[in-house]
C-alpha cells in the first residue's frame, strides 16, 4: 500500500495571503477550497483558492 501526502500552498486573487497545508488528496482538497466547503475557515475568509505550489511525497 502506498502512503504519502502533498504539501501545497494557495493564495488569493491579489496574492496578499499565503496558506500552507498537507493533504492526502490534493484534487479533492482544492475542490473544497474553490467551493468554500467550510465557510468560516481561514482560506474561505480570505478567498484563497489559487494553487501556487504543490509537491507530492510517496512513502
Amino acid at each position: 500500500m502506498e502512503r504519502g501526502g502533498t504539501v501545497y500552498i494557495i493564495t488569493n486573487f491579489t496574492h496578499t495571503t499565503l496558506y500552507t497545508r498537507v493533504t492526502s488528496d490534493i484534487v479533492f482538497r482544492m475542490k473544497e477550497h474553490k467551493e468554500k466547503e467550510y465557510p468560516k475557515s481561514f482560506s474561505a475568509k480570505y478567498n484563497m483558492d489559487k494553487l501556487v505550489y504543490f509537491c507530492s511525497y510517496i512513502r
